[in-house]
């Protein structure tokens, strides 16, 4: 069996801070988080690095002027939901391993099937692949 990581809530798949630099441990690569200007003028003095209250970026390089360099920036979005490390954050971390608005989860899928991810409003469900056109 296939494993797959899914969001199981409304809101959309995420990972916590703790989850991202777990991921990125697991990958053996070395992240670099930051928070932007707009998050540090809502959240004031709230808005630190760790706190999963508030949104995080991640860099590939060291920060440099309060962002990423070119070809830098890492998004979790772009993490393959069959990829062996994700599937061991999830597995490994519980519920922490999920984002502020995310209820991650494993689920098992038959070997060799063709799946796509859907969802509705963020909450996520696996389907075998099919051809559509419009």
């Amino acid at each position: 069996m296939k494993k797959v990581v899914i969001n199981n809530c409304y809101g959309g798949f995420g990972l916590s801070h703790k989850g991202v630099m777990r991921y990125a441990e697991i990958k053996g690569m070395a992240l670099y988080p930051w928070i932007d200007d707009i998050t540090k003028r809502v959240y004031g003095d709230k808005a630190i690095i760790g706190d999963d209250e508030v949104l995080h970026h991640y860099c590939t390089s060291p920060v440099v002027d309060g962002g990423c360099e070119k070809g830098t920036y890492f998004s979790v979005s772009d993490i393959s939901r069959d990829d062996p490390a994700l599937i061991r954050v999830v597995e490994e971390m519980g519920g922490d391993a999920s984002g502020r608005h995310s209820q991650l989860e494993v689920v098992e899928i038959p070997d060799g099937v063709d799946f796509v991810i859907e969802e509705y409003d963020g909450n996520e469900w696996i389907a075998e692949e099919h051809r559509t056109w419009s």
